[in-house]
């Protein structure tokens, strides 16, 4: 016959995983994927402005890579406001579909 104990003494069957555990591993897994924003020199940020201001002036579409601490976002639309006092961009992606993506979070713009 074979014993149901192991090494340490609990029966290999008996083992269970609350599910707020389960959540405070997953997170704590997903954290430790995070990642840290990329600096970006003068003359990028520079190119990243000025293809905001020419989407905004000439009504042309841009592709706006936006920073997200697990995996980078791709947007694209027209540029239809600028905020200056909160340094954002109103992006026009449908007709009722726009986000307001911050400018410091954008990491690469091409029209």
């Amino acid at each position: 016959m074979v014993s149901k104990l192991t090494g340490n003494g609990i029966i290999e069957g008996s083992r269970i995983i609350l599910p707020e555990h389960r959540e405070a591993y997953i997170k704590a897994m997903s954290e430790q994927e995070r990642r840290g924003k990329p600096v970006l020199d003068e003359q990028e940020i520079q190119l990243i402005e000025e293809a905001i201001l020419e989407s905004y002036q000439e009504c042309r579409s841009i592709t706006l890579t936006v920073f997200n601490p697990f995996d980078d976002e791709e947007l694209r639309g027209v540029v239809t406001s600028i905020d200056k006092p909160n340094r954002r961009i109103k992006l026009v992606r449908a007709e009722e579909d726009y986000s307001w993506p911050k400018i410091e979070e954008i990491i690469s713009a091409s029209i």
